[in-house]
């Protein structure tokens, strides 16, 4: 087995077995915050290891932005860590319309205005603090544009616009469970992280396998 399928299978086993964290009472914090970046900062070092060009740099430093984002969220709180998601978002924007679809129809063009419009309002209407919602909304612009440039994107859309989509959706139950204390169990958390985890490795997965066939 080569060192590079031995990386993505630790990044599997590590997205996966995270959720056992929250039942180990004894765990310290710091190493809970290190399980957690583990699995999509695994998946980052993944893909730069099959990276051959700007395009595989790209897709490792979404994913490097995106296990930053998991640290900074236990370590600095929401706003710090949803800066470093919204990086990586920028970055896999770029990636995308670089790799846009030579033909587009009607229909792609309709899915993608959809996706961007849709996320930032349901994000907005979903926290019951309103005094939040257009920052929430704000990020969730950014959220919808990476997820309608993956849309548009020749990468397989089965696995890298579902994956993008997946992400959005896990983000969007982080704002419907926010200021909800009966929301904020054990299925919420295995959805949202059950959701985000799965995305960013069908993206990983997607765009890798694409970047390494061409």
């Amino acid at each position: 087995m080569t060192a590079s399928r031995l990386v993505l299978l630790a990044a599997i086993a590590a997205g996966v077995t995270y959720v056992g964290s929250w039942f180990w009472i004894d765990l310290p914090p710091a190493a809970s915050v290190v399980w957690k970046g583990a699995g999509v900062g695994l998946l980052a070092v993944w893909a730069a290891m099959n990276a051959r060009g700007l395009d595989g740099w790209l897709i490792a430093a979404v994913l490097a932005f995106g296990a930053l984002g998991d640290v900074l969220l236990e370590t600095h709180g929401l706003v710090t860590g949803a800066l470093a998601f919204l990086t990586g978002h920028l970055l896999a924007i770029w990636l995308y319309l670089k790799n846009r679809r030579t033909t587009l129809a009607a229909g792609d063009w309709a899915g993608a205005g959809a996706i961007l419009v849709l996320i930032p309002v349901v994000a907005f209407l979903l926290p019951p603090d309103r005094a939040g919602a257009p920052g929430i909304a704000l990020y969730a612009t950014g959220l919808a544009a990476m997820a309608a440039a993956a849309w548009l994107s020749r990468f397989p859309r089965t696995l890298v616009a579902a994956g993008a989509l997946m992400f959005a959706v896990s983000d969007l139950l982080i704002f419907l469970r926010t200021g909800r204390p009966a929301l904020d169990g054990f299925p919420m958390g295995l959805a949202v992280w059950g959701l985000y985890f799965a995305g960013q490795a069908f993206i990983a997965l997607g765009v890798v396998r694409a970047l390494r066939a061409r």
